[in-house]
């Protein structure tokens, strides 16, 4: 049974999906590659065949075409937050059919915030008797910088967000923390609230605590402007007189603010698979309040024809 995908997984690959120069933009700046000169990139149908079971269905699937729109690469996305042996033996199908259908060179991509993931997903796959390989390139902390300037995150918001993600709980946590989070006012609310939440659950209990603490502190003194869902998150606990009314505001300011970026996501996907939803199927989804039920609802889209393919 494949593993449901999580808000940090729909987050982190639709932030590749809406920004397609995203992934090149990675390969060369942090493998250092040569790519062939291209002129555009843009996301196809992840699918690799029409009669390819749903278990070689990549997260994203991207062009890289030079000026006169021939293929140059294309790149297959996975984002990879757990151990799966299974993706062993699919990367590799990735690789060959992508390959032989759109005869180009054919790369996979896999961004995994945690070390230990990104080591294993990084280790060479023998195709047999040593005949062949294939070395997928791995976004994970060993090569993802620790952005904690600001100005660079500025500039390179979607580099900031996964450096939070791969070192939130190192030596240098909250600055790269706060520097992801301070970059995110360029993005609207329903963005902000779901990349506050790849970071903020990348990192453990005590640097949770910490980071709260320190927003609201900024906050207080003026010193920054942190996106929308932060902001819940300090005026909740600003509202509470005792300490402890404060820890549970924070608490349910941030199961509202998980609610909200699910709920989000799971409309996303619904508009982009092209299903209208009615008025009352709207109000449904608004007032779910069980985390697990977005999420099932958002691993429904996929293969879906109707909304109630969706919500049951």
């Amino acid at each position: 049974m494949r593993a449901m995908p999580t808000l940090e997984h729909h987050g982190l690959v639709d932030m590749f999906r809406e920004n397609p120069a995203l992934a090149p933009h990675l390969l060369e700046l942090l493998f250092h590659l040569d790519l062939p000169p291209y002129a555009t990139v843009a996301v196809v149908e992840a699918s690799l065949d029409q009669l390819t079971p749903v278990e070689f269905r990549a997260d994203l699937a991207l062009e890289l075409r030079d000026a006169k729109g021939a293929l140059v690469l294309s790149i297959v996305l996975e984002v990879q937050r757990d151990k799966d042996p299974r993706k062993k033996y699919s990367w590799p199908v990735y690789v060959v059919v992508a390959r032989a259908q759109k005869r180009c060179p054919t790369i996979v991509l896999v961004v995994a915030p945690d070390a230990e993931v990104a080591s294993w997903a990084g280790e060479k796959i023998d195709l047999g008797l040593g005949r062949g390989s294939i070395d997928p390139l791995v976004v994970g902390p060993a090569v993802v910088p620790v952005v904690t300037d600001q100005a660079v995150a500025e500039k390179e918001t979607e580099l900031a967000i996964l450096s939070a993600a791969a070192h939130g709980n190192g030596p240098h946590g909250l600055d790269v923390a706060l520097a992801a989070l301070g970059a995110l006012g360029r993005y609207d609310h329903e963005h902000a609230a779901v990349y506050f939440q790849i970071v903020y659950n990348a990192l453990r209990e005590p640097m949770r605590r910490a980071l709260e603490a320190l927003i609201m502190q900024r906050q207080t003194e003026g010193k920054a402007t942190f996106p929308a869902f932060a902001q819940q998150l300090i005026d909740r606990g600003k509202r509470e007189g005792l300490q402890e009314g404060k820890r549970e505001g924070l608490q349910e300011g941030k199961r509202e603010g998980e609610l909200e970026g699910k709920r989000s996501v799971l409309f996303r996907l619904l508009a982009r698979a092209g299903l209208a939803l009615t008025e009352g199927e709207r109000a449904r989804i608004q007032e779910c309040m069980d985390t697990a039920t977005l999420d099932r609802w958002s691993e429904n889209v996929l293969g879906a024809k109707s909304v109630s393919d969706v919500l049951f």
